[in-house]
């Protein structure tokens, strides 16, 4: 068993380490040979259950803890998960004057949960994973519910939304599996255990065939305003990354707090993205999520290498006090 565990750690951090590589490298050749994936598409949805399920395995009553020990580091970050990115990608759209169809495929990326690589990405940062995870977590549950209503909100008057159908996909694409994920470890800890290792090679492959499938039913679309969309995606993942840092600034959060809250807010779940938007709207309005998936995973992994070459600073042990006090009810 111990050898089937070492193989699958060393095979799940060579999966996390080129996963950025890996999924430009998909895209790309989606865009050359898309007749070759467009048979993936629908399985889309399947493939985000596979994720999410994978996701909620991953999670045990310790993570989170961090919510009683921090409660302020982690409310801020889940209002500015879902404050920031929603306002920012409808400015951003109409700023740059987009069509409906990718009007909408930018605010359902700014809609979404954190990206459950953003776990990965805070941990190399040096930052709080507990937080991050936390964090992760809650904005995952809140989906369903959040979601659909900020899309209807930011992109209604553009395009028809059915909110509700938006609904019933989050539910079965990520709240049942992250739950059944749980009741799994629960349940099951010694298998799970087993194969905990492998389950970043499975979100690797997972996301790898979510964007060749989504780039693929795109290609048309990415080659004619391809550059017009990826600098809006640019800029939109920035403002996550950037305005998240200084939100948790302005309330007063250590460094390592920081740098978890603005690449929780900066990295999105743009695959889940992408499959709400091939399911409720159309081809064109999953580019937006196709290329964030790409920019996202690059960005996010040169922020943490910048940030992991620069230990935190340490909070003065007063301060620290405080701020991991509970707040009264």
């Amino acid at each position: 068993m111990s050898s089937t565990t070492s193989v699958g750690e060393r095979i799940g951090r060579f999966a996390g380490t080129w996963f950025p590589l890996v999924v430009l490298v998909a895209a790309a050749v989606a865009i050359l040979v898309p007749q070759v994936f467009l048979p993936i598409g629908p399985w889309i949805t399947t493939l985000l259950g596979i994720i999410m399920l994978g996701m909620g395995l991953t999670l045990q009553p310790v993570d989170f803890a961090v919510i009683a020990k921090k409660p302020k580091a982690f409310v801020v970050g889940v209002i500015a998960q879902y404050l920031i990115m929603p306002l920012a990608a409808i400015g951003l759209a109409l700023a740059f004057q987009l069509p409906p169809e990718l009007l909408v495929g930018v605010v359902l990326v700014g809609s979404a949960p954190g990206g459950t690589a953003s776990n990965v990405m805070v941990y190399l940062a040096k930052g709080d994973t507990a937080l991050s995870v936390a964090m992760t977590t809650a904005s995952t549950l809140l989906a369903p519910v959040l979601t659909p209503l900020l899309v209807l909100w930011l992109a209604g008057s553009y395009l028809p939304v059915d909110a509700w159908g938006l609904f019933q996909s989050i539910v079965f694409i990520v709240l049942i599996p992250v739950v059944v994920g749980v009741l799994l470890r629960m349940l099951l800890p010694r298998v799970v255990k087993a194969i905990l290792p492998w389950l970043p090679l499975v979100s690797v492959l997972g996301i790898t065939l979510v964007v060749l499938a989504v780039v693929a039913g795109s290609a048309a679309t990415i080659l004619s305003v391809g550059l017009l969309v990826a600098l809006v995606v640019i800029l939109h993942n920035g403002i996550g990354y950037g305005l998240g840092f200084l939100a948790a600034k302005a309330v007063g959060l250590d460094e390592s707090a920081r740098r978890a809250v603005a690449i929780e807010v900066g990295m999105q779940n743009s695959g889940l993205a992408a499959g709400l938007a091939r399911t409720h709207f159309t081809p064109e309005s999953a580019l937006p999520a196709a290329i964030f998936s790409v920019w996202h995973n690059v960005s996010g992994s040169l922020l943490a290498s910048y940030w992991s070459r620069r230990p935190p600073q340490a909070v003065p042990a007063a301060e620290r006090e405080l701020d991991d006090q509970p707040v009264a009810s």
